[in-house]
Protein backbone atom coordinates (compact mmCIF):
# COMPACT_ATOMS: atom_id res chain seq x y z
CA UNK A 1 0.00 0.00 0.00
CA UNK A 2 1.57 3.35 -0.69
CA UNK A 3 1.44 6.39 1.20
CA UNK A 4 -0.68 8.88 0.13
CA UNK A 5 0.54 12.47 -1.18
CA UNK A 6 0.04 15.21 1.99
CA UNK A 7 0.42 18.52 0.54
CA UNK A 8 0.09 21.99 2.65
CA UNK A 9 -3.00 24.38 3.43
CA UNK A 10 -2.55 27.19 4.94
CA UNK A 11 -5.67 27.99 6.87
CA UNK A 12 -6.72 32.24 8.28
CA UNK A 13 -9.22 31.98 10.98
CA UNK A 14 -10.03 35.62 12.44
CA UNK A 15 -12.37 35.86 15.23
CA UNK A 16 -16.20 37.20 14.51
CA UNK A 17 -16.15 40.26 16.41
CA UNK A 18 -19.10 40.79 18.52
CA UNK A 19 -19.21 41.57 22.13
CA UNK A 20 -18.54 38.35 23.92
CA UNK A 21 -16.43 36.71 21.24
CA UNK A 22 -12.95 37.18 22.82
CA UNK A 23 -15.24 35.71 26.06
CA UNK A 24 -15.87 32.40 23.59
CA UNK A 25 -12.56 32.39 22.55
CA UNK A 26 -11.38 32.02 26.29
CA UNK A 27 -14.07 29.94 27.53
CA UNK A 28 -13.04 27.33 24.76
CA UNK A 29 -9.59 27.76 24.66
CA UNK A 30 -8.21 24.92 26.94
CA UNK A 31 -10.12 22.44 24.65
CA UNK A 32 -8.93 23.79 21.56
CA UNK A 33 -5.48 23.59 22.69
CA UNK A 34 -5.84 20.35 23.89
CA UNK A 35 -7.56 19.12 20.11
CA UNK A 36 -4.97 20.77 18.54
CA UNK A 37 -1.61 19.26 20.32
CA UNK A 38 -3.10 16.12 18.72
CA UNK A 39 -2.83 16.82 15.68
CA UNK A 40 0.52 18.76 15.96
CA UNK A 41 1.93 15.38 17.50
CA UNK A 42 0.74 13.54 14.64
CA UNK A 43 2.09 16.20 12.09
CA UNK A 44 -1.42 17.05 10.50
CA UNK A 45 -0.62 20.90 12.29
CA UNK A 46 2.41 21.98 11.55
CA UNK A 47 2.43 25.49 12.35
CA UNK A 48 -0.08 27.17 14.06
CA UNK A 49 -0.74 30.51 16.66
CA UNK A 50 -3.08 33.44 17.42
CA UNK A 51 -2.92 36.62 15.49
CA UNK A 52 -2.73 39.35 17.55
CA UNK A 53 -3.52 43.27 17.57
CA UNK A 54 -0.73 45.30 16.40
CA UNK A 55 -0.71 46.96 19.56
CA UNK A 56 -0.74 43.59 21.38
CA UNK A 57 2.90 43.80 20.42
CA UNK A 58 4.34 46.40 22.81
CA UNK A 59 1.72 45.74 24.99
CA UNK A 60 1.75 43.90 28.36
CA UNK A 61 -2.19 42.86 27.32
CA UNK A 62 -2.09 40.50 24.33
CA UNK A 63 -5.41 40.60 22.47
CA UNK A 64 -5.94 37.73 20.03
CA UNK A 65 -7.97 38.02 16.76
CA UNK A 66 -7.75 35.00 15.25
CA UNK A 67 -5.70 31.79 14.29
CA UNK A 68 -2.85 30.67 11.74
CA UNK A 69 -2.64 26.91 11.07
CA UNK A 70 -0.53 25.81 7.94
CA UNK A 71 -1.84 21.71 8.35
CA UNK A 72 -0.61 18.76 5.97
CA UNK A 73 -3.71 16.71 4.21
CA UNK A 74 -4.50 14.67 1.50
CA UNK A 75 -6.94 17.06 -0.02
CA UNK A 76 -8.74 20.94 1.24
CA UNK A 77 -11.75 19.12 1.83
CA UNK A 78 -9.77 16.91 4.90
CA UNK A 79 -8.41 20.13 6.32
CA UNK A 80 -12.50 21.98 5.68
CA UNK A 81 -13.92 19.40 7.99
CA UNK A 82 -11.13 19.40 11.04
CA UNK A 83 -11.42 23.66 10.97
CA UNK A 84 -15.35 22.65 10.68
CA UNK A 85 -15.04 20.46 13.95
CA UNK A 86 -12.96 22.67 15.83
CA UNK A 87 -14.34 24.14 19.08
CA UNK A 88 -13.45 27.63 17.87
CA UNK A 89 -15.51 27.12 14.49
CA UNK A 90 -18.57 25.62 16.81
CA UNK A 91 -18.55 27.95 19.34
CA UNK A 92 -18.83 30.77 16.91
CA UNK A 93 -15.16 31.93 17.99
CA UNK A 94 -13.88 32.31 14.61
CA UNK A 95 -15.49 34.11 11.79
CA UNK A 96 -16.64 31.47 8.90
CA UNK A 97 -17.63 34.28 6.57
CA UNK A 98 -13.74 35.14 6.70
CA UNK A 99 -12.29 32.37 7.09
CA UNK A 100 -9.70 30.96 4.23
CA UNK A 101 -8.24 27.83 3.75
CA UNK A 102 -5.81 27.70 0.54
CA UNK A 103 -2.90 25.50 -0.68
CA UNK A 104 0.07 26.46 0.22
CA UNK A 105 3.98 25.77 -0.79
CA UNK A 106 6.58 26.63 1.50
CA UNK A 107 9.38 28.37 0.17
CA UNK A 108 11.18 27.93 3.41
CA UNK A 109 11.81 25.08 5.84
CA UNK A 110 9.35 24.84 8.77
CA UNK A 111 10.61 25.50 12.44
Amino acid sequence: MSTPTLHKFIVYAPDKTDEGAFERRLSVRAKHLENAAKKIEDKTILVGGAMLTPESLTGADKKLTGSVLIYQAENLETVRGWIESDIYYTSSVWDPEKLVIAPFVAATPFP
